[in-house]
C-alpha cells in the first residue's frame, strides 16, 4: 500500500466549504503519479522513453464525510494488477474518518493505439509488492 498526505486547500472548496469533487479526483490521479513515481516508473518517463503507458479507462468513488479546507487527508493506494491492467484501489481518512474510497481502472497499452499489452515484468513486481503490503 501506498500512502501520501493530501491538505485540502480553500481553493479546493467549493462555495459551502466543502472540497469540490474535482479537486479531490485531481487528488486521486496525483496520487497515482506519486505512486507511479516512488516505484521508479513515473507516467511521464513511460509514455516518452518506453512506447506505451497507463491510460485511465474507469473509475468511480463514493462520499462518505465531507472534507473541508484545512483537513489532512491520508490517501492510501492498492494497486490490483492483472496482466493486461491495473486497478489502483483509494481510501481517504481525515483521522480515523472514512471520509471517501475509490478507484481508478488503467489499462498498460502502447502508445499510438496499438491496443493492450502485458505490464512488464518489472512495473508489475512493484505493483504486486504494494498490493501485498
Amino acid at each position: 500500500m501506498f500512502e501520501r498526505i493530501w491538505t485540502v486547500r480553500f481553493s479546493d472548496t467549493d462555495p459551502h466549504g466543502i472540497a469540490h469533487y474535482p479537486r479531490i479526483v485531481d487528488a486521486l490521479h496525483e496520487t497515482s503519479d506519486m505512486f507511479m513515481q516512488e516505484i521508479g516508473f513515473p507516467f511521464w518517463d513511460i509514455a516518452q522513453n518506453r512506447n506505451f503507458g497507463f491510460p485511465l479507462v474507469d473509475m468511480g468513488f463514493e462520499f462518505e464525510a465531507p472534507l473541508h479546507a484545512g483537513d489532512e487527508v491520508r490517501i492510501t493506494l492498492t494497486p490490483e494488477p492483472s496482466t493486461r491492467a491495473v486497478r489502483f484501489e483509494y481510501e481517504a481518512y481525515v483521522g480515523d474518518t472514512l471520509a471517501f474510497s475509490g478507484y481508478e481502472q488503467r489499462v498498460c497499452a502502447q502508445t499510438g493505439g496499438g491496443g493492450a499489452i502485458e505490464i512488464p515484468e518489472e512495473i508489475h513486481s512493484q505493483f504486486r509488492k504494494y498490493a501485498e503490503e
